[in-house]
């Protein structure tokens, strides 16, 4: 039961956090397309991992990640004033390569296709 309750809180905090991320100030955040794909609050609601995608180059997540890193107090204060909660979560990002891995695969799946050896193992 506590686990949909989580469920729930993680959501919202990431909906609070993603209106949040529209406002900051930071050039080094607002230079890249920055998007949370995951958001985990602890049972006791003390901590939240973030997990940001960033569409660019690594250099350019490093520095979305160092400036969401300066603007996390901001951030957790904007979450707690949307979230009703006793204390807002401390905020922990993580970068999430999930996309760029995925994209990865697709692009080696789309090569094989190309190449016809895809269809040779199933055949045999």
């Amino acid at each position: 039961m506590a686990s949909n309750r989580i469920d729930r809180i993680s959501e919202e905090v990431m909906k609070a956090l993603a209106e949040a991320l529209r406002n900051v100030k930071d050039p080094r955040v607002q230079n890249g397309l920055v998007s949370i794909t995951h958001c985990e609050v602890t049972g006791d609601l003390r901590y939240a991992k973030v997990y940001i995608s960033v569409f660019g180059s690594d250099a350019q997540a490093k520095e979305v990640m160092k400036g969401l890193k300066s603007a996390s107090g901001w951030l957790r204060r904007e979450v707690g004033h949307k979230v009703q909660l006793r204390y807002a979560p401390e905020l922990v990002f993580h970068l999430d390569s999930s996309m760029t891995h995925g994209a990865h695969i697709s692009h080696v799946i789309n090569e094989l296709e190309r190449e016809g050896k895809m269809g040779e193992s199933a055949d045999e």
